[in-house]
């Protein structure tokens, strides 16, 4: 009976770290785990890795192949990526949080293609290292600031990094840059940061960035974002700082001022070029 007692009480207080909070499932040490996953694809672009290439990937950047049931802890807190990698033991998939008619096929949770037979596939990889987050994460903070791999040491060639924010529903997000050194290139073809407002990288594209510009501040049109930075491999710099803030959608129409570096040289636009900025906030970052 005593045993019993106790281990009753051990399990209240375990439960006592569960909950959710803004529509997302809060435990301390999950989600440490959870922000160990990210997503990764080849230099040559999407779905060109082999399970052995996937595999040798994570395993180069001190981490393994995620299991179903990591990919399933990062999705419940956000992760939402629609591009299909390989897990551990050879298996295909990919996390959706928000139902979409061109991703998922309309539905949420693990798109779940099985263990593959066919090792010689080729799709993107999923990775787990918790003690890599530094080159990307899953941010649900109302507020956080994050930076380049290795800042304020220049970042290392190669890098592929992914930061995805969720905020609370009702809530838009406020990117502003602090710092920002990124390889000078007309194009921003070689090194470069990518902007979503969006869960992955595939809708919502704001724009493309690089040299030492500071990009204007860009506010999302809903509670999530995604932020893509690639290196080539030749020339580095500084990297960048950048903060975001959460803050509550507007009632009203704004002012009609452009949140995002349009005109500016090296900035590659995209549709959502122009997001005026409607909410203020006491910043305290």
């Amino acid at each position: 009976m005593i045993a019993l007692i106790f281990f009753s009480a051990l399990l209240w207080d375990k439960a006592q770290a569960w909950g959710f909070k803004d529509g997302v499932l809060h435990n301390s040490i999950w989600l440490e785990r959870a922000a160990g996953v990210y997503h990764r694809e080849s230099r040559s672009g999407k779905y060109q890795l082999t399970y052995a290439e996937a595999k040798a990937v994570c395993e180069y950047e001190g981490g393994h192949l995620a299991t179903y049931q990591q990919l399933e802890a990062a999705r419940k807190i956000g992760f939402h990526v629609c591009a299909a990698g390989w897990m551990a033991k050879g298996r295909v998939g990919y996390p959706i949080v928000k139902a979409g008619a061109n991703c998922g096929f309309g539905r949420t949770g693990i798109v779940d293609y099985g263990i593959r037979l066919n090792r010689s596939e080729r799709w993107d990889a999923y990775c787990y290292n918790p003690n890599g987050k530094e080159c990307g994460g899953v941010f649900t903070d109302s507020k956080h600031v994050f930076k380049s791999p290795g800042y304020p040491n220049e970042y290392e060639n190669e890098q592929i990094c992914y930061w995805h924010i969720r905020v609370k529903y009702g809530q838009r997000i406020h990117l502003q840059f602090l710092e920002f050194d990124v390889e000078d290139d007309t194009a921003c073809m070689a090194d470069f940061l990518e902007i979503y407002d969006s869960y992955d990288d595939i809708n919502g594209f704001v724009g493309r960035f690089c040299g030492d510009e500071l990009p204007d501040d860009i506010i999302s049109t809903g509670n999530v974002m995604t932020l893509k930075f690639l290196s080539d491999s030749s020339v580095t710099a500084g990297g960048f700082q950048i903060r975001y803030v959460a803050v509550d959608m507007p009632s009203k129409s704004g002012d009609g001022k452009n949140t995002t570096s349009q005109g500016k040289a090296n900035f590659l636009p995209g549709k959502f070029g122009i997001m005026p900025l409607e909410s203020t906030y006491s910043e305290d970052a």
